[in-house]
């Protein structure tokens, strides 16, 4: 039976690629700063929470990150692991630095030194990389310029993993996913914040929807649907960087705009405030996904509308009022 790592398993994208990897009969081990009620929540909320196995684990240390892998022998590491906020970064970018970089390393060090041959390793990057375009869609040969410190972090992170492919042959892999939604989103991240809180203006539990620059535009896609990519990238003969989206871009206000009307939301609940505006922030951001579509099989044609009406859905039948 193979065994995988995953870092991060109590973000959004942690438990459903858990999911998916026991589907396949692999021995799942969870690595978290630590264990609680939110930490579990999204693998208890996908009933798996009795079949992953959790480690509590500080990845910023390379002792331990060595002590792990020669404890369980992974055969696959998805490092998903990351000061994930963009608009946090700005306020704190050396933690941000420290850690997105630094933990990425470690995984990569104790992999030349123990089997670069055969622990295969896949490092979330972020279509934030790419920042400042010239031109659209996005490929996987695009200039980077990132215009955040979490964005720089995460670049940094992904010439590293290339870096150890190309010098030290591991196989190491990135997986550059652009915007991807689900219910296990966390409600600081605009999609989920701004279904939840359209609800509980609808039922009457809030004035307004406060939200920062909504006329930039991004590619949204489904994440349930995103963690297969990161699964077949560790399945090829070779590793290989790819770009996981959904190759459409719309502007944050269509979202709003769908929901309000969804939800029978008056135009004049919404309110533009500039304190929630970031300093330097990307215009337009669309990819190109047809390599991940050609090389690995991936299959991915899910709508903007088809998304949200999934989200909100899921949303509703889960919402508390207390």
């Amino acid at each position: 039976m193979k065994t995988a790592f995953i870092t991060g398993i109590s973000g959004q994208d942690g438990p459903y690629l858990a999911k998916l990897l026991l589907g396949k009969g692999v021995k799942v081990v969870g690595l978290t700063r630590c264990i609680t009620d939110e930490t579990m929540r999204g693998i208890r909320y996908l009933g798996i929470e009795g079949d992953v196995e959790m480690v509590a684990t500080e990845l910023g240390d390379k002792k331990i990150i060595e002590s792990l892998i020669a404890k369980y022998e992974p055969d696959e590491i998805y490092n998903l692991a990351a000061q994930s906020s963009v608009g946090a970064s700005f306020t704190s970018p050396c933690t941000t630095l420290e850690f997105n970089i630094l933990s990425v390393l470690y995984f990569l060090e104790a992999i030349r030194l123990f089997d670069k041959k055969q622990i295969k390793f896949y490092q979330a990057s972020s279509s934030e990389i790419f920042g400042k375009v010239q031109s659209l869609p996005i490929t996987e040969k695009k200039a980077i310029h990132p215009l955040s410190p979490y964005a720089v972090s995460k670049a940094s992170a992904h010439y590293m993993t290339v870096n150890y492919r190309e010098a030290f042959s591991t196989y190491s892999c990135c997986g550059i996913l652009f915007n991807h939604e689900s219910y296990l989103r966390h409600p600081s991240f605009f999609m989920k914040k701004v279904i939840r809180e359209s609800i509980e203006i609808s039922r009457g539990m809030r004035d307004e929807l406060r939200v920062g620059n909504i006329d930039i535009k991004r590619d949204f896609g489904y994440g349930p649907k995103y963690v297969e990519a990161m699964y077949l990238m560790l399945q090829q003969e070779g590793p290989d960087d790819f770009i996981v989206c959904s190759g459409e871009s719309h502007a944050l206000r269509e979202i709003i705009n769908w929901l309000f009307l969804k939800l029978d939301i008056g135009s004049d609940r919404l309110v533009i405030d500039k304190k929630l505006i970031r300093p330097t922030e990307i215009e337009d951001m669309v990819g190109d996904n047809s390599k991940a579509k050609n090389i690995l099989g991936w299959d991915y044609s899910l709508s903007l509308s088809g998304l949200l009406d999934i989200l909100l859905e899921e949303e509703l039948r889960n919402f508390s009022e207390k």
